[in-house]
């Protein structure tokens, strides 16, 4: 039996040497490799933070200090440590562990955390809660994979000079987000503590009179003139005691520091500045940590059809016009960018975990006369809801939205579930929203989009439906697979074709209506079928959705419209098999059934 099998609470932890801490945290590394090559999940990040949270457990008291992950993906080992070791195998499945911190989960996740940049404002708000209390603990934040560039962290840390006590930020730094950091802020606050000079100085301190009081001294002094030097300490002027660079994957010397760091934070504000290696313990992860950010099953890439569909014709439009350009926000694998890279870098950029700032550099790129196609996952996409109304849509400038992972994402779960786009762009002036259904029929809506010298959103799943023949969007804004006299199910994306097919297959009363543009609505088609029994399906909150829009409409064409709309309830879906959470919705053939047959 191992140590990780003997440490059943945080408290067992504590009694472990240094030595048995780093056996603990290979055991901690083999079982997360073990259970996301089963599983599937987010593998380098977790990898490369093993000794970082192994060492804050050491150090601290959890539950009833308060750690909160950002992003919340990097929180495998907090939730092995935190008495789940049992329930680990069964993360990210149906009613198993999330794969994120959960506070409905355990009292351990102080704070729900699926996005970026929400850790530094919400470890503040707790710590004006607990003074305002009269209580005593302290919040730490762990802030990794660039989160830190966000504009909400950028703004919890510059809203004020002053922080409160009793208040540690880690700033996990492994040298990327989910892609390879660009930002040129890390640049500045790794170039004086990471530079040649700089370590080559310490080291030969530390050479010359080892581990002794000199060797403390003489780096204190060195960390001294390298701020003198460099005139100006962004963290020190915004209520933070600066500490690094710490190597996140030392577990003795990290419990050294946060020891200290602990006692320091009783008077100041603490950020610690660690470096770990990302995908730390797995060749592969190490040598490609992007690629192997999240995968799946048998630890394969997860780069939906759709996504290499984009890449493909984006590449394909380039070539053509030069002034298409290609934007994503740290997620260029997922979103199929990384191909576009690769050949036309010029006409790429990664803008690292900042939406807003990709919307809005977008909406200038236009105004100047270029063709920005955006390409940003669903869940993600809605952090830069104001700027697509203010800074695109309200000018009416030609920027093309490509909402990646929109409806059921499966194991993600609640925080990246993308089943609100359709809610929250459908009522907004000069925009068009397309729902292509087959890779090919993304790339023909991509062509047209690009054509249309007007805001445009394209939301698709990570797996398109079967090919088949297609009558061009720009033909027909809907498109009719299958005639019927009595019934009409118009579908939005995949998914939900594949189950009004299904459903009318046999059935000669029933037709079925792809509705690939969503806004504007073909009226031609509602004039059409405005007397027979109307059902729409979407991966969309039933509320605000298509659906509404269908049923409006169709009670403006004939009082007596007969409208059924089906989507996502009201309410956040879990995490688990897309199976289960579309069963749990109520979109599935059978519920299609029911639903018609109670109508008649």
């Amino acid at each position: 039996m191992g140590i990780l099998d003997s440490v059943k609470t945080p408290s067992e932890l504590k009694k472990l040497k240094i030595n048995d801490l780093k056996q603990l945290s290979e055991e901690i590394r083999g079982e997360v490799l073990s259970t996301i090559e089963k599983n599937g999940g987010h593998l380098s990040s977790n990898l490369g933070i093993v000794e970082t949270v192994v060492a804050l457990y050491s150090v601290f008291d959890f539950p009833k200090d308060k750690i909160i992950f950002d992003v919340g993906h990097q929180c495998y080992t907090h939730k092995i440590l935190s008495g789940r070791l049992d329930k680990f195998n069964t993360i990210r499945k149906d009613g198993g562990l999330s794969g994120f911190p959960d506070r409905e989960e355990s009292e351990y996740d102080a704070f729900g955390t699926g996005h970026a940049g929400t850790s530094i404002a919400a470890g503040i708000g707790y710590c004006i809660a607990r003074d305002k209390k009269g209580e005593d603990y302290t919040v730490i934040n762990v802030v990794g994979d660039g989160a830190l560039t966000n504009g909400l962290n950028l703004e919890a840390i510059s809203v004020s000079g002053e922080k409160p006590n009793k208040f540690i930020v880690i700033l996990n730094d492994n040298g990327m987000s989910i892609s390879k950091n660009r930002n040129g802020f890390y640049r500045f606050i790794t170039k004086r503590t990471t530079s040649k000079g700089y370590i080559g100085s310490k080291k030969l301190i530390k050479k010359v009179f080892g581990r002794s009081f000199v060797t403390r001294w003489l780096g204190n002094l060195k960390n001294f003139l390298a701020r003198l030097i460099g005139k100006d300490d962004y963290f020190d002027n915004h209520g933070f005691k600066y500490v690094g660079v710490i190597d996140g994957n030392d577990i003795g010397e990290l419990v050294k520091i946060l020891t200290r760091v602990k006692e320091a934070s009783n008077d100041r504000a603490i950020l610690l500045h660690v470096r770990t290696t990302k995908g730390k313990g797995y060749k592969q992860a190490e040598a490609q940590a992007d690629l192997y950010h999240g995968v799946g099953e048998k630890l394969k890439s997860e780069s939906g059809d759709f996504s290499i569909s984009l890449g493909q014709v984006i590449n394909e439009q380039i070539e053509k016009d030069p002034s298409i350009v290609a934007i994503t926000a740290a997620m260029k694998d997922g979103t199929g960018l990384s191909l576009v890279e690769k050949e036309h870098p010029k006409n790429f950029i990664d803008v690292g975990i900042a939406e807003e700032y990709a919307v809005v550099s977008a909406a200038g790129m236009a105004a100047g006369g270029l063709k920005p196609i955006v390409a940003i996952y669903s869940t993600f996409m809605q952090r830069s809801y104001d700027q697509i109304i203010h800074d695109v849509c309200l000018q009416n400038l030609p920027v093309v939205f490509c909402l990646d992972r929109a409806g059921l994402v499966g194991k993600d779960g609640k925080t990246h579930q993308g089943v609100f786009d359709l809610s929250y762009l459908l009522h907004v002036p000069n925009l068009t929203v397309f729902a292509p259904t087959t890779a090919e029929e993304l790339k023909n809506t991509v062509r047209y989009a690009l054509t249309l010298n007007s805001p445009v959103a394209i939301r698709y799943p990570k797996e398109g439906g079967e090919e088949r023949q297609f009558v061009p969007v720009e033909q027909s804004r809907w498109e009719t697979i299958k005639e019927g006299r009595d019934v009409t199910v118009i579908a939005v994306g995949p998914r939900m074709l594949k189950i009004a097919t299904e459903y009318a297959s046999g059935r000669d009363e029933v037709g079925v209506i792809s509705a690939r543009t969503v806004k504007p609505l073909c009226d031609t088609t509602l004039d059409k079928i405005k007397n027979t029994l109307v059902v729409t399906l979407e991966e969309n909150s039933v509320i605000g959705g298509f659906g509404s829009l269908v049923a409006q409409r169709l009670r403006e064409l004939t009082p007596n419209a007969k409208v059924i709309n089906m989507g996502v309830p009201d309410k956040f879906i879990g995490h688990g098999s897309v199976i289960r959470q579309l069963e749990e919705c109520g979109l599935t053939t059978r519920h299609l059934a029911e639903k018609i047959s109670s109508a008649k």
